[in-house]
C-alpha cells in the first residue's frame, strides 16, 4: 500500500500490505485485506471467507449504502444475516487466479481453497494477461484515493512529499474504514466505460448494475457460510491425542476435558495416509488456543487450550514466530521442561524482551529499535485481526472465548506484568504445596503444658559454672 500508516502501539510510521479480491466478470472489490507488513496464508483464507460473507453497514453509512433492491430484498437479507447488509457483492467464489507469491502456494491456503470449493488456477509466469484485472485496479486505487492521502510515497521518489513518514496520521483502522466507504460508495457505483460488457456496449454499467444482470439471468444464492466455517479454512493438523496430556501441535502441548471421555482414547476411525489420527485446527496468529470439532455432531468445536496457560487471567496472544522463538531458546539453553506450565515463564520472558515490564511504556520506545517495535506492533495487529475474524459466542456454552488482544501498549504491558505476578504466585504455591502451616498455640493451651507460676529445673550447666563476682 503506498501510503505510510500509524501503528497503534508506538505510533511508529508503517508499511501496510493490501490484499484484493477481485471479480473478473463485474470488476467489483467484494472484499479487501490491511495487514502490517506482509500478508500470510490465513490472511488470504480469510479474505477468501471475506468474499462469501457479506458486509455489515458501519457507522456513518447512509441508506445509499444500504444493499439495495437487486433481486433479493434487503430485508430478507438482514434477517438472514442478523444485521443491514451493504450494498456489496458476495458469492461463492469458483475459479481463483492467484500469482506466484509465497502465501499464494502455501499448503494450508490450498486445503482452505479446497474446503471452500474453488479451483485453484496460478497465473502463467511472465503473462500479464492472466491477471491483468486485479493489476489495474491497484493504479485505479492509487490515482482515485492513495494520492489524496496523507502519508502517499507513490510509484517513485518525484511522487511523494518530502517526508511521508512524519505527514503519516491514519491508522490501520482507520485506513481500512476509508478503504471500504471508498469500495462501497464509489467504485461499486462508477461506470466502468471500456469494461462494459460485451453484450451491452452502448450502455452505463457499474459493478453493481454488471452483478444484478447476473442475478437476473443464473438466480442468487443465499447460501453463505455459517459463523462456524472460520474453523474449517484454518491449518490442519493431524496427530494423536495422549491419555491427560492432550494433543501435540507444532511443539506445544493442549488440552480439554473433553479428550479424557473414553471415545477418544481409541484411534480415529480415518484411514489413508493419516490413519488413525485426529484432525486439530489452529490459527498461526495466536498459538493460545487449537480448535477441535466433534465427531459426534460435526457442529461443535473445542477450543483446546495450551497447557501453560494459567487457569485463571489471560496473557497476550502469541503468533508461530514467537512459540518458534520460544521452543528455540529452550533448545539452545538445554532446558529441562518437565511441564508446559514451567514454559510460561520463558514465554513471558519473550513477551516482554523489549525492555523490562516495570519499565513500561515510557522507556520501551526510548529502548527498542525500530525493527522490534514494528514486530511487538504486528504482534498485537495480528492477534487483533485473529479475535476479529473468530465467531462472535463459543461453540460452548461453559467454555470461554479467547480474550482479546488490548490495543494500547500500556495495556499490553499492564496484561503481562499481571501474568508474570500471576506465574509467580502459582509457581511458590506449588512449591509449598507440600509444607503443612502449624497454627500457634493459644494462651490456654501453653498455660495448661507450663503453670505460670513454677520456676524452671536448673539447667545442669548453668549450675557448674563458677559465678563472677563484680568488684566495680
Amino acid at each position: 500500500m503506498p501510503v505510510k500508516l500509524r501503528e497503534t502501539v508506538f505510533g511508529d510510521a508503517i508499511t501496510a500490505t493490501l490484499t484484493l479480491a477481485l471479480d473478473l466478470y463485474t470488476h467489483g472489490l467484494p472484499a479487501f485485506r490491511l495487514t502490517l507488513q506482509s500478508d500470510t496464508s490465513v490472511d488470504i483464507a480469510m479474505l477468501l471467507r471475506d468474499v462469501m460473507l457479506p458486509l455489515p453497514m458501519r457507522d456513518g453509512w447512509g441508506e445509499d449504502m444500504e444493499w439495495p433492491y437487486a433481486g433479493v430484498p434487503a430485508e430478507v437479507i438482514a434477517e438472514f444475516t442478523g444485521h443491514r447488509v451493504a450494498a456489496l457483492p458476495f458469492f461463492a467464489p469458483e475459479t481463483v487466479t492467484t500469482d506466484h507469491g509465497g502465501p499464494y502456494k502455501n499448503h494450508d491456503l490450498v486445503e482452505a481453497e479446497t474446503e471452500i470449493g474453488c479451483r485453484v488456477l496460478p497465473a502463467r509466469v511472465l503473462r500479464q494477461t492472466d491477471k491483468f484485472a486485479v493489476e489495474r485496479q491497484f493504479l485505479t486505487i492509487q490515482t482515485m484515493l492513495f494520492e489524496h492521502l496523507l502519508g502517499f510515497t507513490g510509484g517513485d521518489v518525484a511522487e511523494r512529499g518530502a517526508d511521508p513518514e512524519r505527514d503519516a496520521s491514519l491508522t490501520l483502522t482507520q485506513a481500512e474504514h476509508v478503504i471500504a466507504t471508498w469500495i462501497v460508495q464509489i467504485w461499486q457505483n462508477r461506470k466502468l466505460g471500456e469494461y462494459a460488457p460485451s453484450w451491452a456496449p452502448g450502455e452505463n454499467h457499474s459493478p453493481n448494475t454488471l452483478f444484478v444482470a447476473a442475478m437476473e439471468q443464473g438466480g442468487f444464492d443465499l447460501d453463505f457460510p455459517e459463523p462456524g466455517f472460520y474453523y474449517k479454512v484454518l491449518r490442519k493438523h493431524h496427530v494423536k491425542i495422549h491419555p491427560r496430556r492432550g494433543v501435540k501441535i507444532l511443539g506445544l502441548w493442549y488440552h480439554h476435558p473433553v479428550l479424557d471421555e473414553p471415545r477418544f482414547q481409541q484411534p480415529s476411525a480415518r484411514g489413508g495416509k493419516h490413519a488413525g489420527k485426529w484432525v486439530v485446527r489452529s490459527d498461526r496468529r495466536d498459538r493460545r488456543q487449537v480448535f477441535f470439532q466433534d465427531p459426534a455432531d460435526h457442529e461443535t468445536w473445542h477450543i483446546l487450550r495450551w497447557r501453560g496457560l494459567p487457569p485463571e487471567g489471560e496473557i497476550p496472544a502469541f503468533s508461530d514466530k514467537t512459540a518458534d522463538a520460544l521452543l528455540t531458546r529452550v533448545r539452545a539453553n538445554k532446558i529441562r521442561i518437565h511441564s508446559e506450565s514451567e514454559l510460561l515463564e520463558h514465554l513471558l520472558g519473550i513477551l516482554g524482551s523489549v525492555t523490562p515490564v516495570d519499565q513500561w511504556p515510557s522507556q520501551a520506545k526510548r529502548k527498542a529499535g525500530k525493527k522490534q517495535r514494528v514486530a511487538q506492533a504486528r504482534e498485537i495487529t495480528r492477534a487483533q485481526a485473529a479475535a476479529a475474524d473468530r465467531p462472535a459466542a463459543p461453540a460452548i456454552a461453559d467454555e470461554p472465548a479467547p480474550a482479546e488482544m488490548p490495543a494500547a501498549w500500556a495495556e499490553h504491558a499492564r496484561t503481562i506484568d499481571h501474568a508474570v505476578d500471576a506465574d509467580r504466585r502459582r509457581r511458590r504455591e506449588e512449591a509449598l504445596a507440600d509444607v503443612k502451616p502449624v497454627a500457634p498455640a493459644t494462651l490456654q493451651e501453653a498455660l495448661n503444658r507450663r503453670p505460670m507460676f513454677r520456676l524452671p529445673p536448673p539447667d545442669d550447666s548453668e549450675a557448674d559454672t563458677p559465678v563472677q563476682e563484680d568488684h566495680t
